[in-house]
């Protein structure tokens, strides 16, 4: 008899296991490892992924976690290629990371057709979460409508109300354009003339002498950066900025600007989704990093980078099961997000990540106590003002 109830227990426990029950999980974090983009996501943002995973296993040492990643070389190609190897074959539950729009797109429809999740907190096209979401993606660091609507206004507001645009000729410069000349248009200014460059473009001397002869007050920046960096640099030595023109970086990181030095950059208005020196919490994040990236702070894709993919094994802790991507989305969804990298927010039904996001001008050499003291902010900008409503969406999810 007690063997009987043994195993008619044993049975009932098996029946009512957890889905979660397997707790041997894959992530691949998919960056830019060698060009332009490899400061703002790169090694930085594996890093931070591998952040993540340890901070969850200390509350639950069961699951065993394994982290790889590749370089997608900003080529939708190639970064295809490495993701279907890595769902068919490699056994990856996630794909984190892919700090290019172009990929991401690519990125995102395997995900959606082999039911896995795809943790977009690299890509910036606010097209990942409108015209192409999808139940299997989340976007969570930032995106082109909330970037522009920021800095445009901002800068409009202030006497910028004419503007020419320096355009990374492909998805994220596209998306980045379109979406800064709307808010640029809403608030009153207008949008003079534009160049379309290619992605790595070292010399930018006649899209900014064109710039220069347009009549516009401000130059957007629909790139990123060694591109960004390049032409802030050339630009001030072209003259601009000491002539009454004033540069937008669209999508400008704290790798950027650390990188371009304060002479070169002071005055940038800018949008971030994160800064190091916030509060507590993320200099306690940053102060972990650092210590890992030889001295370096974090940017705000390696921010996105730890907060998604803590977010996503909370998500599988609370019973999701791994093999259904639209299922770990749901929870995610379900569940309010919370971490030291962004505070509290949460996963709208497109997709979309919210949390406040942060207007800041880059500081002038004198009013820095050195290092990573780059930044004085502006404004706090609240997450239901800077993210596309849901009531604009064209995504069918948010319907």
């Amino acid at each position: 008899m007690k063997l009987r109830r043994l195993l008619l227990a044993c049975a009932l426990a098996t029946l009512h296991a957890p889905a979660w029950a397997d707790t041997n999980v894959k992530l691949g974090v998919l960056t830019d490892l060698s060009g332009p983009y490899a400061d703002l996501s790169g090694k930085g943002s594996v890093i931070a992924t591998q952040m993540a995973v340890e901070e969850f296993q200390k509350l639950h040492p069961d699951f065993k976690i394994e982290v790889i990643s590749s370089d997608h070389q900003n080529k939708p190609d190639i970064g295809s290629s490495v993701v279907r190897k890595w769902f068919d074959q490699d056994g990856v539950d996630a794909v984190v990371d892919v700090a290019s729009s172009g990929v991401a797109m690519a990125v995102g429809q395997l995900a959606k057709d082999g039911n896995k999740v795809f943790l977009a907190s690299g890509p910036a096209s606010s097209d990942i979460t409108n015209k192409a979401c999808s139940p299997n993606t989340i976007q969570w660091t930032y995106d082109t409508y909330a970037l522009s609507k920021s800095t445009a206004s901002a800068l409009v507001q202030s006497g910028g109300n004419k503007w020419f645009f320096i355009t990374t000729d492909y998805v994220f410069g596209h998306a980045m354009e379109r979406d800064t000349s709307r808010f640029v248009e809403a608030a009153g200014g207008k949008v003079v003339g534009r160049a379309r460059v290619p992605i790595n473009t070292p010399d930018f001397s006649s899209f900014l002498l064109q710039a220069r002869s347009s009549g516009a007050n401000v130059v957007g920046l629909a790139n990123a950066g060694a591109d960004t960096i390049n032409a802030v640099k050339q630009a001030a030595e072209f003259g601009l900025t000491k002539g009454g023109i004033r540069l937008a970086g669209l999508l400008v990181d704290i790798t950027d600007v650390h990188g371009l030095g304060l002479p070169a950059s002071q005055g940038l208005v800018i949008t971030q989704a994160f800064y190091w020196d916030l509060n507590d919490s993320t200099r306690a994040f940053s102060k972990r990093f650092a210590e890992r990236a030889e001295g370096k702070m974090p940017g705000q894709v390696h921010a996105g980078a730890y907060s998604a993919t803590l977010h996503y094994l909370k998500a599988l802790a609370a019973g999701a099961p791994k093999t259904d991507g639209k299922a770990v989305v749901a929870k995610m969804e379900e569940l309010p997000t919370e971490d030291e990298a962004f505070g509290r927010g949460s996963v709208r039904k497109d997709g979309r990540k919210l949390h406040d996001m942060y207007l800041f001008e880059v500081k002038k050499p004198a009013e820095s106590s050195g290092g990573w003291d780059l930044y004085k902010r502006l404004a706090t900008v609240p997450a239901d003002q800077v993210f596309r409503p849901l009531a604009e969406s064209e995504c069918a999810l948010a319907r």
